[in-house]
């Protein structure tokens, strides 16, 4: 695993590390990705549960208990549900997105696949993702794993983020350039 230097992204690591080698050991992978999705897709559309893993004002039992009930809600049991339970208890929410990401890249390079982080203007369509994933393929050399959320802010186009590299091809970078342009020219 890579080193970091942050220390967000260390404990993500080392949290989403434990938890593969845990799902590795009792073949479920898929399920823990698949219930780590949903967690995450929950998250993007709740700006209160984004307040409550982000807000130190509420106790490592509040954030446990409301968690949990998120959990059993959802249906995300077994070793996702233990593990969002356990984030919660040991006061460390604030780094799940972290965690999950770190658990997607990990999963992603064991499968032999690139992981990528794509942001959207729109959501994109069963269509598009596979267009996608397809021309990441042929820059990446082999399978790219992409994880797809969406910032209206960006008016149009994508930001994907693939290892190291990012391509930022959003209307918003694109008008955000020229409006520098036209202030160096004037």
């Amino acid at each position: 695993m890579t080193q970091s230097s942050s220390p967000i992204s260390g404990v993500a690591e080392r949290y989403a590390g434990s938890l593969f080698e845990l799902a590795l050991e009792s073949n479920a992978v898929a399920k823990v990705e698949a219930d780590l999705g949903a967690f995450s897709a929950l998250l993007e559309g709740s700006a209160d549960l984004d307040r409550l893993i982000k807000s130190p004002v509420f106790s490592g039992e509040e954030q446990e208990k409301a968690i949990s009930a998120i959990a059993d809600k959802a249906k995300i049991t077994g070793l996702a549900g233990n593990f969002l339970r356990l984030v919660a208890r040991n006061r460390r929410l604030f780094a799940l997105p972290g965690m999950i990401a770190a658990f997607r890249k990990i999963a992603a390079e064991h499968r032999g696949e690139v992981s990528a982080e794509v942001t959207s203007a729109h959501e994109l369509t069963a269509v598009q993702q596979t267009e996608l994933k397809t021309a990441l393929k042929s820059v990446a050399g082999k399978d790219v794993a992409i994880s797809v959320s969406v910032d209206p802010s960006l008016l149009g186009g994508l930001i994907v983020k693939m290892g190291s590299r990012q391509i930022d091809t959003s209307l918003k970078t694109k008008l955000n350039s020229l409006k520098l342009a036209l202030k160096e020219v004037g």
